[in-house]
């Protein structure tokens, strides 16, 4: 969206840079959590009894894995954000439905409370239907406050 306005043009400006280095940031992010769980895993597989892991190591891992796969779909919105100027709402989507998988995977449910659980299960049912809203749909990004029109969608195909 193109402002005639000097002062948001200039404002536009500094948000794509901030926008670049939040990228660079996202980047390092997953580099350090790449080799946090590969060392945590190491240290763990070295430890006796040797190449036996307990499940809540396994969980453990589960969950860093997870946190990983997390800041790399923030990553592709970022960057997807920097090509289209244009947030891709199912993928924002499919990153909140990992976030919440993540939780699931490393509940603890022996310290957490039932309205606890209630409210991660509706919370997963949210997020699958909003998934499940959206999936469908050809291209459902919203740019600056409006969502595509059918023929922005269908020239971007």
């Amino acid at each position: 969206m193109e402002h005639k306005d000097p002062f948001v043009e200039k404002l536009q400006v500094v948000i794509r840079f901030a926008v670049r280095i939040l990228a660079v940031m996202m980047v390092l992010v997953i580099l350090l959590g790449v080799l946090d769980v590969a060392w945590t895993l190491y240290q763990k597989l070295i430890n006796q009894p040797v190449f036996i892991l307990t499940i809540s190591e396994i969980l453990a891992t589960f969950g860093a894995f997870m946190a990983v796969l997390i800041a790399i779909e923030i990553f592709v919105n970022i960057t997807i954000y920097l090509r289209d100027d244009v947030i891709h709402v199912k993928i924002v989507v499919a990153t909140a439905l990992m976030a919440v998988a993540r939780k699931v995977i490393i509940l603890d449910t022996e310290k957490t409370s039932g309205l606890d659980l209630v409210g991660l299960a509706l919370l997963v049912i949210a997020c699958s239907l909003a998934y499940w809203l959206v999936h469908d749909m050809p291209s459902f990004s919203v740019r600056f406050g409006r969502t595509k029109s059918a023929e922005e969608a269908k020239e971007e195909q």
